[in-house]
């Protein structure tokens, strides 16, 4: 077996243990940093905070040398040996002009390279981790449709061999709608792949280069189609709305066009300004200027009307599905479900292999890809950061994460992830938390905590103020010395291990 090596920068802890600590946005799973509101983002790094010890009297560090840690008690089997797995394909043809994601633009990749290092860092993770079934596979980047196929089907075969691999198993690929693309949906649905992300952006040719986008409408349109052959039931449709000059019912025309085509699954993403792009110090010069907040509002709301009129379920903040085409890879994170994060940059959540071992990690792989390749080549795998995670990470996640579907986190899910610290106790006795009850923007009840209608557009408004709530409580349960342990979410069907 390849020997896991640690080569992060790590806090050193009392007692002689380390504590890597990172901000909470940093190791947040892949993409979702990117859909948090800028507001939210900042208010997620500031009250994440270092590992709090139960039982010790300390606050930092793990607690007494030989004192068992956080977490380190038996799981349930289920929950240890299933995940998710991430593929991150690292290149682009061009670089958009409103990213700023982990891609890369070479002229020439090195694909039998990349095809190596994948297969090779799936290989170590699969065997470092405790995961014997793989639940879901998301290939995102980046954009996955340039690679070769071939590549896609070595890395589905690596998995098939290490795990069980249900016949039935959900691969989403990203794909760009051009025709090129296109072309080679066909080979791509033959490695394996069996649901197909579009991002198609806008239906406006003029928006589209503002974008830097490298298709056409019409491409997109016949792209989509072509897609939705392929794949029946099992297309998505990517498409930003508060764009450069955009108004209300432009936006509202052009929805109903995408929606003529896609009657599967819609994502939509409000275009945020990201320093460091074109795009940014376009508007920061005056060249283009940016919707205003109430239009954007306004763009979000007739969006959600409009689906919902036509039969869309929002079953997330971003993400409207019909007929139950939801994207399953996606709602294990915001389940808090493990999951395995392979390529340059890709992110993951997973307990390691290890006698006894129940505490969860997170964990980022190297960001540019021909380092990674070279640390893959020699270690096995290109992990960056390995951060032990606290009950109170997990919790804090499972908020950011749970509160953006629109079933919310279920008591069950809850308890899971910490017993005999409920939501009511952690939530639900302060002034502004009951003034979101009262506003109906909030709901707690047998269920759960889920965000209302109205609440779910306005959840980046609302999170800071539940954080920093669950801050202030769990502090209190720890002063108060509760027996808390620190759990990773478990499948639907199993039981917690109940508190001692």
């Amino acid at each position: 077996m390849v020997k896991e090596r640690e080569r992060v920068t790590e806090h050193g802890g009392e007692n002689g243990l380390s504590v890597i600590v990172v901000s909470g946005a940093d190791m947040l799973p892949p993409g979702t940093a990117a859909a948090l509101g800028q507001p939210l983002r900042r208010a997620v790094n500031r009250l994440v905070s270092p590992p709090l010890v139960r039982g010790s009297g300390h606050t930092s560090g793990w607690g007494l040398a030989g004192e068992q840690a956080p977490g380190q008690r038996h799981l349930d089997e289920t929950t240890l040996h299933r995940a998710a797995l991430y593929i991150h394909w690292p290149y682009c043809e061009k670089r958009c002009t409103y990213c700023n994601f982990n891609k890369y633009i070479s002229p020439s990749v090195d694909h039998d390279a990349m095809r190596d290092g994948l297969v090779r860092e799936t290989e170590t993770l699969l065997r470092n981790s405790q995961v014997k079934e793989i639940t879901s596979v998301f290939i995102g980047g980046g954009t996955p449709s340039l690679a070769r196929p071939s590549t896609i089907a070595s890395v589905l075969e690596t998995v098939a061999r290490a795990t069980h691999f249900p016949h039935n198993l959900e691969v989403s690929m990203e794909a760009n709608p051009t025709s090129a693309a296109a072309s080679r949906l066909a080979e791509f649905k033959a490695a394996g792949v069996t649901r197909l992300s579009l991002g198609v952006q806008a239906l406006c040719d003029h928006d589209l280069k503002i974008l830097g986008r490298d298709h056409t409408a019409q491409e997109a349109l016949w792209s989509l189609e072509e897609a939705s052959k392929l794949f029946p039931g099992h297309t998505s449709v990517d498409i930003i709305f508060g764009r450069p000059g955009q108004n209300v019912e432009s936006w509202k025309e052009e929805l109903e066009e995408l929606l003529a085509l896609c009657d599967h699954h819609v994502s939509l993403y409000q275009l945020t300004l990201e320093r460091g792009t074109a795009l940014y110090k376009q508007v920061q010069e005056k060249v283009l200027s940016m919707p205003e907040q109430e239009a954007m509002a306004q763009m979000y709301q007739a969006a959600r009307s409009i689906l919902r009129k036509a039969g869309f379920l929002q079953y997330e903040v971003s993400n409207f599905a019909k007929n139950g085409a939801v994207c399953l890879h996606n709602l294990g994170y915001w389940r808090g479900r493990q999951y395995l994060g392979v390529g340059p940059g890709a992110h993951g959540r997973f307990v390691p292999l290890g006698e006894g071992k129940t505490q969860r990690e997170a964990r980022i792989q190297t960001l540019e890809p021909s380092n990674w390749l070279r640390e893959v080549r020699r270690f096995g795998h290109g992990t960056r950061k390995r951060v032990q995670q606290s009950e109170l990470d997990i919790l804090e996640e499972l908020l950011v994460m749970g509160l953006r579907m629109n079933e919310g986190i279920t008591h069950q899910l809850w308890l899971q992830c910490s017993p005999g610290f409920s939501l009511q106790e952690a939530l639900g006795d302060t002034a502004e938390v009951k003034q979101y009850l009262e506003e109906q923007l909030l709901v707690l009840d047998d269920r759960g905590l889920r965000c209302s209608w109205e609440g779910l557009a306005l959840l980046d408004t609302l999170l800071p103020t539940l954080l920093h709530q669950l801050q202030l409580s769990y502090q209190k349960s720890v002063n108060r010395s509760l027996p808390l342990t620190c759990f990773v979410p478990q499948a639907s069907g199993s039981t917690a291990t109940s508190r001692t």
